[in-house]
C-alpha cells in the first residue's frame, strides 16, 4: 500500500495518518522516552514487538475501523490509531488514537494522544485531538467521548480542557489514580457554532 493511500485528517500545520509499517520505529522511539513511558507504560516495547503490533494488529484494526465508518458510521468497538505528522516535513511526532477504555463505564470510547518531548508545548496534542474529535462526531455515530489523565499529568489535563471535555470523577485504573473527563457530541456541536 502506498503512503498516499493511507487515511488522513488535516489539522492545519499537522495531520493525522493511520499507522503504517514505517511508523513502528518512530512509535518505538517516542514510547520509550522517559516522560511518555511514565504516562503511557503500556506503549513501551522493543522495536520487534512494536513492528509486530503495528503490522499484525494495529494496521488491520485501523482498516476494520475505517471500513465500518465508511459503510454505516457505526464503528462498534473498533480502534483507530493514527500518527501525528508535521506538515511539510512529514515528520512523525506522536500519535492520537480512539478506542474502548474497558475500565470506564459505558459508553466508554476514549481518545488518547502522545507527542514526543521535543515537540511538546506547541499545541500539537490539542490540534490532533480536536481533529480526531471532529472526525468522530461528524463522520461516525459516536455520541460521547472520554479522556483520562493521571492526576499528576497537568499538561494532558490542559489539552483535555482545551478540547472541551468536562471533568467527571477520579477513577483508579491498574492501581493508578486518573481524572476522568467526558465530551458529548451535543456540547461539541454547540461550542463549534459559537
Amino acid at each position: 500500500m502506498e503512503i498516499s493511500d493511507l487515511f488522513r485528517i488535516d489539522c492545519g500545520d499537522i495531520y493525522l495518518q493511520e499507522f503504517s509499517k514505517a511508523d513502528a520505529i518512530h512509535i518505538h522511539r517516542i514510547s520509550n522516552e522517559p516522560e511518555i513511558a511514565h504516562y503511557l507504560p503500556d506503549w513501551k516495547s522493543t522495536l520487534e514487538q512494536r513492528l509486530d503490533w503495528v503490522t499484525h494488529y494495529e494496521m488491520p484494526a485501523n482498516k476494520a475501523f475505517l471500513q465500518s465508518a465508511a459503510k454505516t458510521g457505526d464503528i462498534e468497538n473498533h480502534f483507530l490509531k493514527m500518527g501525528v505528522f508535521l506538515k511539510g516535513k512529514d515528520e512523525f511526532i506522536g500519535w492520537c488514537c480512539t478506542g474502548i477504555k474497558e475500565e470506564l463505564p459505558e459508553p466508554n470510547r476514549e481518545i488518547m494522544y502522545a507527542i514526543s518531548g521535543e515537540h511538546q508545548g506547541k499545541g500539537y496534542a490539542t490540534k490532533a485531538s480536536l481533529g480526531l474529535i471532529h472526525y468522530l462526531f461528524t463522520q461516525t455515530t459516536v455520541e460521547i467521548l472520554n479522556a483520562v489523565a493521571l492526576i499528576d499529568n497537568a499538561s494532558s489535563m490542559k489539552v483535555i480542557g482545551k478540547c472541551g471535555f468536562t471533568y467527571q470523577v477520579q477513577v483508579t485504573i491498574d492501581q493508578e489514580k486518573y481524572h476522568h473527563y467526558r465530551l458529548c457530541k451535543s456540547e461539541y456541536e454547540g461550542s463549534a457554532e459559537r
